[in-house]
């Protein structure tokens, strides 16, 4: 039996009608709809609490979620009255429908928390199984008991396709860590687990018909068919479809490895152990070649009943097919023109393959080609851009740019990736009072080409405005224009790469500086042009071709990421891709974002099991031989792991970028961002517009005194692990950069002012802070510079 209470209007405030944009119930993704009564009032949960579903029998997810509640209040739950005709919360599915997930299922769903219980009503099982994740989202342990909010939920889906690629090719990940990720995307209404399950470094998937893959391909890490229906069992359960991947006709060494005679080249080949684009590739003219594709097909499709198989596709270095005279002499008797269209001719006969076995083609931007069938799936890699262009031709896609988590980046930049190309809203259009001014940029990398394009700053009647081209992007508006002095200029761009935030000098005819992306600093220099460049527009699908976009997948590449730090890696991070995917394409305000997202994080540790926080203990006791973690836990409040593949370049950088370069260190345990960095910046940002913020000014103090006091804690526990040592100087700079915030802080709440000189060497040790120390970033430079641009000012 529950209970309720009527509260006052005033405690549940601004909680009365929720739809579009987000509003500040603990619910991500947030629903369509959200309503609640004019008379607030609470749903007291108790250890009686009762389930009954009717019109399907969800097999076993009752008990999960009477266990999900125990788990959340902490309680023994009393047992299940299965006779009772009352239940508590009252489940009804208005349609019996196959267990197993396909794309168009119907996942809408409603939930009525009142002062007579819960009714969550929904077209099938896979609304229902999201309808009590948004249930369990809403408990509430209170400071008198454990109750639900009175409140009316509608739910349904933007888009169909809201995946995780898992990547079990580069480093091997066991079915119980599998199984974990599936019941966190459960938890954020995440649909499709993308099962990338072979790659050049290793072959995961058994096969009856071609066991030298796995005896001579996978150091004996591989999954019997057994365990991979276990996985699709598992999924199904909890409403997920599982897609399998392997990699035709690149990423193909492990197959070199074991069948030789299937490749471009002879053999023999070695176990590739480098990362990167590597040359095996397939021989499309064999017939072998097409004999072991619809062998593996065959296998798959007996396995994993999703309709849709992952082809790969990407990155074929076509070395071994330039240099084959054979496969040319084939291409001139075929007419094929290059080696895109030789591509195109293996997948067409794949794409046959597949469809004898009643499954349809995904694969990446690659595989695009106007000879192929408009059935086909194309996951985007490459942007917007790629995106925008294959739905304007009537082909369907997704989107995986800027949903890259095994990349260090800001929740914010991930939440801000709208699937639908933009167009420029006319901000490249020049008036004649308008007064442009445009200059080149050249930004090397550590690892590939330079970054090379032009940006334009337009002073106009209304302020300034500006565009960013990138050398073969489209271009784009910048945003947040400052100039912080007469020749100085930052501004912020989303990229491909990272939220991306130029911090410029602009002299007569030359430009240096740096490109900040995320945390880390890239040297820039450039010319001042003469005229404003041409531009590639955006390619903007109109109303009914944005029907193709279908969704888009968290990447979670496999580089730097293990079994023993892959919870840290996608977790809480996920369900603001999840949110991308899942609510309305309005609902955008990053820090009403960041607020439900710290309330995911705790409820997906208690709740669902994810293991983020217990991962991160684990490796800080093996870096401290000890359980005192906290020197090790306020050292990670300053420091951010390096974003972008800065730390991927770097072990490139230093012969180190291959599988057994070990994930031990202290950045392999750091969230890619620090909520107390961000928190700190924002209670900087409101002593800089208010230096009679005493709470703030006294939060900033209390946390510098905090880093000071750490600092000889810290230092002992490098000393005494030669894995810890190289973050010395990280520890030295923490220390001083709290000295520093100590004295801007006393200084901008007493409303002094700098001198120039002290500026400028203040300015200069942060500079210094800023590099990159064991792929290790001190993110609060950041912050402390707001702190001495408003010293500089006042």
């Amino acid at each position: 039996m529950l209970r309720y209470s009527v509260l006052t209007a005033g405690l549940l405030l601004g909680f009365s009608a929720f739809g579009a944009p987000a509003g500040e119930l603990p619910l991500m993704p947030w629903p369509t709809k959200v309503e609640s009564p004019a008379t607030p009032g609470m749903l007291v949960l108790n250890d009686r609490v009762s389930v009954r579903i009717t019109g399907d029998t969800l097999d076993d997810a009752a008990n999960r979620l009477r266990a999900r509640i125990a788990q959340q209040t902490g309680w023994t739950l009393q047992p299940a009255d299965n006779k009772s005709q009352h239940a508590d919360i009252n489940i009804i599915i208005a349609q019996k429908v196959a267990p197993q997930p396909e794309p168009d299922s119907d996942e809408s769903y409603t939930l009525t928390v009142d002062a007579r219980g819960v009714t969550l009503a929904a077209n099938s099982r896979f609304g229902a199984l999201h309808g009590m994740e948004t249930l369990l989202q809403l408990i509430q342990n209170g400071a008198e008991n454990s109750a639900l909010p009175w409140v009316t939920i509608e739910d349904s889906p933007r888009f169909p396709w809201r995946g995780v690629l898992l990547d079990s090719a580069r480093h091997f990940l066991p079915v119980a860590d599998i199984k974990r990720q599936i019941d966190g995307m459960a938890a954020a209404k995440l649909n499709v687990l993308h099962w990338h399950l072979a790659d050049d470094q290793g072959w995961r998937f058994a096969s009856a018909q071609y066991p030298k893959l796995t005896q001579l391909a996978s150091d004996g890490l591989y999954y019997s068919a057994e365990e991979m229906r276990e996985v699709v069992r598992y999924a199904t359960a909890r409403g997920i479809r599982v897609v399998p991947e392997i990699d035709m006709p690149g990423h193909a060494s492990a197959i070199a490895v074991a069948y030789p005679e299937l490749m471009s080249a002879p053999g023999p080949y070695t176990m590739a152990r480098q990362w990167g684009v590597l040359k095996p590739v397939l021989d499309p003219t064999k017939e072998e070649t097409y004999r072991f594709a619809e062998t593996i097909v065959s296998e798959l499709a007996a396995i994993f009943p999703d309709p849709w198989v992952h082809i790969g596709g990407d990155e074929v270095d076509d070395t071994q097919w330039k240099n084959n005279p054979a496969i040319q002499q084939f291409m001139q008797q075929n007419n094929l023109a290059d080696s895109h269209a030789l591509q195109a001719w293996f997948n067409r006969k794949l794409e046959k393959i597949l469809e004898k076995h009643q499954r349809k083609m995904v694969g990446w931007d690659e595989i695009y080609h106007p000879s192929l069938p408009k059935s086909i799936l194309i996951q985007s890699w490459q942007g917007q851009d790629a995106l925008g262009e294959v739905a304007k031709k009537g082909y369907k896609g997704i989107l995986s740019t800027g949903f890259y988590l095994d990349q260090p980046q800001y929740s914010a930049y991930h939440y801000r990736n709208e699937l639908v190309p933009q167009g420029l809203n006319g901000v490249d259009k020049l008036s004649a009072t308008d007064h442009p001014r445009s200059w080149s940029f050249s930004m090397p990398r550590l690892k590939g080409s330079p970054v090379t394009g032009s940006f334009t700053l337009v002073k106009g009647e209304t302020g300034w405005r500006g565009f960013i081209d990138f050398d073969g992007k489209s271009r784009r508006a910048v945003q947040n224009i400052v100039w912080r002095s007469e020749n100085q200029v930052t501004f912020s761009v989303d990229t491909w790469m990272s939220e991306t935030r130029p911090v410029l000098t602009l002299n007569a005819d030359k430009l240096d500086g740096y490109f900040l992306l995320g945390n880390v600093r890239y040297p820039v220099t450039g010319t001042r042009l003469n005229t404003v460049p041409p531009g590639i527009a955006p390619a903007v699908p109109d109303a009914s071709q944005q029907d193709n976009l279908l969704g888009g997948e968290v990447a979670l590449w496999a580089e730097n990421v293990a079994a023993p730090v892959l919870d840290i890696k996608l977790w809480p991070r996920a369900f603001a891709v999840a949110e991308r995917l899942w609510s309305a394409q309005d609902v955008v305000d990053v820090s009403n974002m960041y607020t439900r997202l710290q309330a995911m994080d705790s409820w997906s540790a208690v709740s669902v099991g994810l293991q983020q926080h217990s991962q991160q203990q684990v490796q800080f006791i093996r870096l401290a031989n000890s359980a005192d973690i906290l020197p090790l836990q306020i050292l990670a409040q300053a420091v951010e792991p390096a974003h972008y593949y800065t730390r991927n370049h770097l072990k490139f950088q230093a012969g180190n970028y291959h599988q057994f370069e070990p994930l031990n260190r202290f950045v392999d345990a750091l969230p890619a961002e620090s909520t107390t960095v961000r928190q700190m910046n924002f209670r900087v940002e409101r002593l800089v517009s208010d230096a009679n913020d005493k709470d703030s000014a006294a939060a900033l103090r209390q946390l510098f005194t905090l880093w000071q006091n750490n600092t000889q804690q810290a230092l002992a526990l490098s000393e005494r692990n030669y894995q810890l040592r190289a973050i010395t100087p990280v520890i030295h700079q923490v220390d001083k950069l709290a000295s520093m915030g100590m004295r801007l802080t006393d200084l901008l709440a007493r409303q002094g002012v700098l001198d120039e000189s002290e500026k400028v060497s203040i300015q200069r040790e942060l500079d210094s802070a800023a590099e990159i120390q064991d792929e290790v970033v001190v993110a609060a430079v950041y912050p402390l510079e707001k702190l001495l641009q408003a010293a500089g000012k006042r």
